[in-house]
Order: C-alpha cells, then structure tokens, then sequence
C-alpha cells in the first residue's frame, strides 16, 4: 500500500516538474521574442495555451519564474560543461574545455542567455533585488574555477606566482562579457572568440 502512494507522489511530483520546466520554457522564448518588459505572465501563459493562474500555482509571481530561469539556465550549462572539462586530463586542457565549453553553451542556447541578461539589466533598471541571488551563489563560479587554478598549481602544471582568484575573476569576466556583446551583435563568431580567449589565459597560466 505505501509503496503504490510513493508511486502516485512520485508520478505527481514528476508531472509538477515538467510544468514548471515548460512554463521556463515559454518565459525563455517569450523574453526572446517579445522583450522583458511585454513578457507579462499572461503573455507567458497565452503562449502554453494555459491560464495565468496555473503559472501562479507554480510560481509565487514573475520574480520567482525569473530566479527558476536563471536557476535553470545555470543547471543546464553545468550539465553541458562538467563532461567536458573532466574529459581532459591535463591542467591545460581541462582550463581550455572550462572557456570553450561555456561559450559553446552560450552559443547553442542564445535565447536562454538573452532571457537572464534582459532579466538581470531590467532588475537593476527598476532597482529591484537581483534574482540571481536566490537563485544561484553568484560567487559560486569563480570559487571553483579558481579551485581549479589552484589544483594545477599545486601539480605544477600552471604557474605559481598568479592568484587563482584574480585569474578565475578575469575568465569569468571574458565569459560573462558574451552574452549582452551578443545581444548587440548576433553574428559574432563565438568559436572564433572562445579559441583566443582560451589560449590567452593558457598562455597566462602557463608554468
């Protein structure tokens, strides 16, 4: 009996999710479309062929849909990228993999990274709370990826005289300066950037 209702809670909390993951979807490709500031719920809701109450029985309102499509987006591009990066096996390669493969990911998923630029820039203009910080540690990034630095330099692959968290702020700052750079010019060549970048910081890097 108590194992068929963890089959229902199971099944309920499975369909739950994929709702939520649909609803993202629709703000992500509503945003790209129409713009924050038109991307009203409604909107959002129209375009599932749903109600604006439904979204509200998932979400507490459009701040909280905001911090699960940032939440999301950065899942999705760990996902993306931690194959990668462990696939290499040198300090090198696996710093190479981190860069390309991030932009890779800003690449492929250009309107997920469209929607949390125009949430974060709409957020500052209305000088609300970011909703990056309830929806992810914003440090979070640099802290492991200097971790990394700081593993290759103990291994002596990497030079020992930079500070992993000066560099991992600088990477991250190359990275992170794509998506609105996009934004502005949609025919930038990512592979391209992505390649320079990455030999520039293994040059800097360098034992």
């Amino acid at each position: 009996m108590q194992s068929g209702g963890d089959g229902e809670s199971t099944r309920r909390t499975f369909i739950k999710d994929a709702r939520r993951a649909q609803i993202v979807e629709a703000a992500v490709e509503t945003i790209a479309e129409v713009g924050y500031a038109n991307a009203s719920l409604a909107r959002i809701a129209a375009r599932l062929g749903i109600s604006k109450g439904v979204i509200s029985y998932h979400f507490a309102g459009k701040d909280d849909l905001e911090r699960e499509v940032i939440r999301q987006v950065v899942v999705q591009a760990r996902d993306y990228m931690v194959p990668r990066i462990t696939a290499q096996s040198t300090g090198a390669g696996q710093l190479r993999a981190y860069i390309e493969s991030n932009l890779a990911f800003i690449r492929d998923h250009p309107k997920h990274l469209f929607a949390v630029v125009e949430i974060a820039r709409n957020v500052r203009a209305g000088d609300r709370e970011p909703p990056l910080r309830g929806a992810v540690d914003v440090n979070q990034g640099v802290r492991l990826l200097a971790q990394l630095l700081a593993q290759f330099q103990a291994t002596g692959e990497f030079r020992r005289d930079f500070d992993p968290e000066a560099m991992a702020i600088a990477i991250r700052a190359a990275i992170d300066s794509v998506p609105p750079r996009l934004t502005r010019d949609p025919e930038l060549d990512i592979d391209h950037f992505a390649s320079e970048i990455a030999t520039i910081f293994e040059l800097a890097t360098r034992a």
